[in-house]
């Protein structure tokens, strides 16, 4: 009798470890998917998953629902990038390569902490799929010097090699996501930390660091200084439909534009960051290969 009625428990516990193993399925993929976007504009970030324009967003009106849609600007057409970190998830770069991204820079470290968690994965697909590509650094003048940092990117993602495919690094330094704006650091203290960090990787990589910043934190922050004005190309962040960015004082022009934030690519899931180069495919190389 007993050896009758027992297979119904059984199907019932299988039953119940069936629904409980979908259940589990369904919340880590919507886990999963939620980390592939960055929080709401105006929610906090936790250190160490700062990303470019975090600061831009936050601090200078920069909230998805004012920038401009990608549909409505001007900006697609000459030699187009993207630039990614983890809060991308998952990229398919092979598409974005076929979609006519041709290139990108992505996290790889903030402060002397972290290091992107998708950085090394990222890294070597972009450049398999033909994307040009380099690394960037998400600076935290707040916690160590500028040449303390600019180590730590070089040891960690930020080093450069002529090989026709490698960008120099970048640094970001724009509105602090964490705090206040300018770290707490005076036009004079700032001026020397971004020396210490330009001066530290021009030694360890022989190039020139890029500059990604805002108009808005550099004529704050720096007190418009002119002082990197003939080392560092300029990539300059000013998400808008106007026909030119308003750049920093202190630059003579762009080298690269990020035009929103809200841009859509073949090959990543949600927004992602859109960037125009100034001049050709060649100019682009020329830069890749520190070549005249």
């Amino acid at each position: 009798m007993l050896s009758h009625r027992s297979p119904a428990p059984r199907r019932l516990r299988t039953a119940v470890i069936g629904v409980l193993a979908v259940v589990l399925a369904l919340l880590t993929g919507t886990a999963g998917t939620a980390a592939a976007a960055p929080p709401p504009a105006k929610e906090p970030l936790k250190p160490g998953t700062a990303f470019m324009g975090a600061g831009y967003r936050l601090h200078e009106g920069g909230d998805a629902q004012e920038d401009p849609p990608l549909g409505a600007l001007a900006h697609t057409s000459g030699v187009q990038g993207i630039d990614v970190s983890h809060w991308q998830g998952a990229i398919n770069w092979a598409s974005v390569r076929n979609s006519g991204i041709q290139f990108a820079w992505i996290k790889a470290t903030e402060g002397t902490s972290f290091k992107d968690s998708r950085f090394n994965t990222n890294y070597v697909a972009a450049y398999n799929a033909g994307v040009i590509r380099g690394a960037y650094h998400f600076a935290r003048p707040d916690v160590s010097g500028g040449s303390t940092q600019a180590a730590y990117f070089a040891s960690n993602g930020g080093a450069w090699s002529r090989d026709n495919m490698t960008l120099p690094g970048v640094l970001d330094i724009e509105h602090n996501p964490y705090g206040a704006m300018c770290y707490g650091l005076s036009t004079t203290q700032m001026r020397a930390w971004i020396t210490d960090f330009y001066n530290t990787y021009k030694t360890r990589t022989s190039r020139d660091v890029v500059i990604y910043t805002t108009a808005g934190w550099w004529n704050t922050c720096t007190g418009n200084w002119t002082g990197m004005y003939s080392k560092s190309p300029l990539w300059v962040a000013h998400w808008t439909s106007s026909e030119t960015p308003t750049i920093p004082s202190g630059f003579p022009t762009w080298t690269v534009w990020q035009y929103t934030s809200t841009g859509s690519v073949a090959g990543v899931s949600g927004n992602v960051d859109r960037n125009k180069f100034n001049g050709t495919r060649d100019r682009l190389l020329a830069l890749a290969n520190n070549t005249p």
